[in-house]
């Protein structure tokens, strides 16, 4: 069986879609199946890359293709970046043959067009991973406000949910938002996204990271991520909160990532005269169970809205490194639903500073519920979201759609 992998981002792109994807791909070529990554060059284009239109590269057991497109960083230019992709995967049609499988990652949903031509011409399978719901959460963003835009982009989804074989989501919430569209229950399979617990695992606080980033000594709330339009507003809640905790010297909150909005909010940080804010660009993946150990407490910031539309895969990844989850959601969203059922973490309002600054004053003076929370989240998500679980189950489907 060959299937061809379609993914905006890959390594040696930062953030999890690459390594999420990157596993994908590892996984299945070891499970015996011919495996091709249909990706984009990477944003930041180091000499490797630098002037390509295209390459095609084997990695370990599969192929990587990739495609250039624009990386200009606001709405706009992502369209265009989707629309230019979607043209290169068009083009990889011709490697396409029946029975083959395409995986789609979505956003964007403009992988449509050539999922339907391969459908059509090739007599190809396509299953669409949806890993966040798109036009809702471009529209409760504000991103897209055009009535012909909203309705064009809603008939797109629609028509990219009938022409789907199969459908992956990675929530429950997102199974019903489909269902309640018209898509068919029988259609639907809900496989979260996962993560490689023996690699991110508990560490201690003190260790080489926390050292070269002076933050061993300190109580620390950090975020570590895309600093992306759905998140913004609620980290900018959590400068707010910073301010109301101005006064205690020893709590720092620490930002770590790139992304659209990251010098607004540095910016922010500034006219505010936070002096317990620190940014920090994206560390190397093989850094990151110290980096995350190196906190007391992790962020989950969603904005209000998008809180309904969203489960962040790095919820997964902070939960594995042991260490409680505070998270900026709607408390009828499925994040704070995990977060208060399974014990794991506290959810605060995306728009409450005060109440993100009373999470982390309690959580401070708590070091014995820390110790509970962190634990709780190690064990749930070991037990239910680890790396060979998800992914055996992502094979089973896979394999289902040819048998």
């Amino acid at each position: 069986m060959k299937i061809f992998i379609h993914t905006m981002y890959y390594l040696p792109d930062f953030g999890s879609a690459p390594i999420l994807m990157d596993e994908l791909a590892d996984y299945l070529s070891s499970a015996g199946h011919e495996v091709e990554i249909v990706t984009t060059m990477p944003r930041a284009r180091g000499a490797e890359f630098r002037g390509l239109c295209y390459s095609r590269r084997k990695d370990r057991g599969f192929v990587v293709k990739r495609f250039w497109t624009n990386s200009a960083p606001f709405p706009l230019g992502r369209l265009l970046a989707w629309n230019i992709y979607t043209a290169g995967a068009l083009l990889n049609l011709l490697s396409v043959r029946k029975g083959d499988i395409l995986f789609l990652r979505t956003p964007p949903l403009q992988l449509g067009v050539p999922a339907f031509w391969a459908k059509a011409v090739r007599g190809a399978r396509v299953l669409v991973n949806v890993q966040d719901i798109h036009p809702d959460l471009a529209i409760e963003s504000g991103i897209l406000k055009n009535p012909a835009g909203i309705r064009f982009a809603k008939a797109l989804e629609k028509w990219v949910y009938g022409l789907a074989d199969r459908i992956t989501v990675i929530s429950d919430g997102f199974a019903r938002n489909l269902r309640e569209k018209g898509v068919p229950a029988g259609k639907l399979e809900v496989l979260p996204n996962w993560v490689d617990t023996d690699f991110l695992k508990p560490a201690p606080k003190d260790n080489p990271v926390s050292r070269r980033h002076g933050l061993h000594d300190k109580f620390v709330v950090m975020y570590s991520g895309t600093v992306s339009i759905s998140s913004n507003t609620a980290l900018e809640c959590v400068l707010e909160a910073a301010k109301l905790l101005a006064g205690d010297p020893d709590t720092l909150f620490v930002i770590v990532g790139e992304g659209l909005k990251k010098e607004t909010l540095r910016k922010r940080a500034a006219s505010l005269g936070l002096k317990n804010v620190a940014f920090l660009p994206f560390q190397p993946y093989r850094d990151l169970p110290d980096l995350l150990a190196s906190a007391d407490v992790l962020l989950v910031p969603l904005d209000k809205k998008k809180s309904q539309l969203s489960v962040p895969s790095k919820l997964y990844a902070f939960m594995a490194a042991g260490r409680p989850i505070l998270g900026l959601a709607d408390p009828n969203s499925e994040v704070a639903t995990l977060l208060g059922e399974k014990e794991c973490g506290l959810a605060v309002p995306p728009d409450g500073a005060a109440a993100v600054a009373e999470a982390v004053r309690m959580l401070e003076r708590s070091p014995e519920k820390r110790r509970l929370l962190g634990g709780n989240a190690r064990e749930h998500v070991v037990r239910n979201f680890a790396k060979d679980r998800i992914l055996g189950s992502y094979d089973k489907v896979l394999k289902s759609m040819v048998s």
